[in-house]
């Protein structure tokens, strides 16, 4: 039988990586769509496709990072 990994690829974390380093989130492709989940808890948009979701994160980052990187860093320590 031939074993297969999925790795779950999401429009915008390439676009998180410095937002991940501050909240202190290594990205592996084990973990990424449980980051992903933990995003769209925290904006609200839970099941929604990775462009909804990107648009809102992006106009978080822009209305306050420091406080986006704090939930983020808070609901990742918490999750689970």
């Amino acid at each position: 039988m031939l074993s297969v990994e999925v790795t779950v690829v999401t429009c915008y974390f390439r676009n998180l990586t410095e937002t991940f380093r501050k909240a202190g989130i290594i990205v592996t492709p084990q973990n990424r769509k449980e980051i992903d989940k933990v995003i769209q808890g925290i904006i609200g948009m839970e099941g929604k496709h990775c462009p909804e979701v990107w648009r809102e994160v992006k106009k978080r980052i822009k209305e306050n990072d420091a406080q986006f990187v704090e939930e983020l860093k808070s609901a990742w320590k918490n999750r689970g």
